[in-house]
């Protein structure tokens, strides 16, 4: 019995070894497929947000810029900052970057509030298409505008790509489980895994074949109604605070930024904007990385931090007390990597606590929390700049 017991031993641990050598193409190809998903959603989403990104960093030009026939600029490349109302140490335009914000966001808030609704039923490909034209035509617009309303149009062909893109994209990790790169980390490679997920492997993302063909079961296009009021509530935990995060951070960015002004410097006023935006987004780019580094469960946290910068650089613009720029450029910094934080990881929550069936829809319904928060930011934003800079 034991001799018997030995040989089927040894028979087994022949096998694994014979079967070694097999697997390690299978290995070898799925790992390809892993990398070649993780550097086309990388690409996707720096391409997605790129031109909404340029339009915000930008609000400040767009609104005082003048222009000639010939589409050439009156812009001194070192201007001197000339207050545009002399009754206010603001030195505001008359409109606020806020509006820039608002053309930028309300038709990206629109797609979101109705893509849960339906957007699915379209095929993925389209979508990008729409959302690449949109992007192209924002930046021609701009470019060639003579006038601000030619401009904001611009803006909101920006905003139209941002938002189509942003939902697309982010449901479109729901065919790739294994490769959510900055929402989830991916498990060791099992040659033994189910053959789902091998499926899922062999047809990488920057491949010829659309993921709508991949009929993949318990989409949510078989979700009820009642289904998707069910998620939807679930997923209140990590959309409230994250409609938070973005108000207190877009309340700041086109409320308080064009007024936190310091003439103690050489940097001009547009300059300095220029400065507020570029940092805030290297703090944004550089958290949104760092989900393999440190994770964060509670995102209430980040909703507090982010209400407490608001506070702190409203009370700055009120009484002016900070002495110089780069204070607030540290201050800048901590923002975006909150903003960022709060954003990588409540999708990272939402990844792993979903299951297939409605991790296509979760993702598509979260997407309205950031929208919605800058939104709200950019109404209030527009009377708190006019109060401001008519005070004497």
């Amino acid at each position: 019995m034991g001799g018997c017991a030995g040989s089927q031993q040894r028979l087994s641990d022949s096998e694994g070894e014979v079967s070694a050598p097999e697997l390690r193409p299978i290995l070898l190809d799925r790992q390809g497929a892993h990398w070649k998903n993780v550097i086309g959603f990388w690409l996707l989403g720096l391409c997605n947000n790129f031109s909404y990104v340029v339009m915000l960093s930008a609000a400040h030009d767009i609104l005082s810029h003048e222009r000639t026939s010939g589409n050439k600029s009156h812009v001194d490349p070192d201007p001197v900052p000339t207050p545009h109302n002399n009754s206010s140490r603001f030195d505001c335009n008359s409109v606020s970057t806020a509006a820039v914000l608002l053309a930028d966001i309300l038709p990206t808030l629109v797609i979101k509030l109705l893509a849960p609704l339906g957007l699915h039923l379209l095929p993925y490909s389209p979508r990008v298409l729409v959302s690449g034209v949109c992007a192209a035509g924002s930046f021609i617009l701009v470019a060639f505008s003579h006038s601000v309303g030619m401009s904001l149009c611009g803006v909101v062909f920006a905003s139209i790509s941002s938002g189509l893109g942003e939902v697309t994209f982010l449901s479109l990790t729901a065919f790739y489980p294994s490769y959510f790169f900055l929402l989830t980390s991916p498990e060791p490679l099992d040659p033994r895994g189910e053959e789902e997920a091998e499926r899922a492997a062999r047809q990488p993302l920057m491949g010829s074949e659309a993921p709508e063909q991949q009929s993949k079961p318990d989409s949510s296009t078989n979700l009820s109604f009642q289904e998707k009021w069910t998620v939807f509530k679930g997923l209140l935990w990590y959309i409230i605070p994250l409609v938070l995060v973005y108000f207190a951070e877009y309340f700041i960015n086109q409320g308080l930024f064009e007024l936190l002004f310091f003439r103690n410097t050489s940097l001009s006023h547009a300059q300095q904007y220029r400065w507020y935006q570029m940092l805030y987004q290297a703090g944004v780019f550089a958290s949104r990385s760092s989900l393999r580094c440190c994770h964060i469960r509670f995102t209430w946290v980040l909703a507090l931090l982010q209400f407490f910068n608001l506070a702190f650089l409203l009370v700055d613009v009120w009484l002016s007390f900070l002495p110089n720029i780069y204070l607030v450029f540290v201050i800048v910094l901590y923002e975006g990597l909150l903003g960022g934080a709060a954003y990588v990881n409540t999708f990272h929550n939402i990844a792993l606590e979903t299951s297939d069936k409605h991790r296509e829809f979760a993702m598509a319904a979260t997407c309205i929390s950031d929208t919605l928060g800058i939104s709200l930011s950019g109404l209030l934003a527009l009377p708190l700049h006019d109060f401001l800079c008519h005070l004497s």
